[in-house]
């Protein structure tokens, strides 16, 4: 009687177990996908970007024209940084449109 009571109280304790550890699995699987679905819904408006960074360029020729060579310099290193976001926006784009990258 006593190896059938601890039989049923091991048993209990793993099935217990299970419920309890497989029920935070489910949750976070269902909070990934829903932000996965977000993340994917991200997109970049390319063409104004390179607006962004032409309207900078243009404006850094104007600054190093009038001789402010420090506001030339930041506005270039923000055109540069924009340049790298439509880099990284066009990479992105490109790898989701493929079912496999690689």
């Amino acid at each position: 009687m006593t190896k059938r009571f601890s039989v049923l109280a091991v048993s209990a304790a793993i099935v217990g177990g299970f419920f309890i550890t497989s029920v935070p699995a489910h949750a976070a699987t269902s909070a990934d996908r829903a932000e996965v679905s977000v993340k994917a819904s991200v997109t970049c408006n390319t063409s104004q970007l390179r607006q962004q960074i032409a309207n900078l360029k243009t404006k850094a020729a104007k600054l190093k024209q009038l001789g402010e060579t420090a506001a030339a310099k930041k506005a270039l290193s923000d055109a540069a940084a924009l340049q790298k976001k439509l880099d990284a926006c066009i990479k992105a784009d490109d790898d989701a449109s493929k079912p496999f990258p690689g």
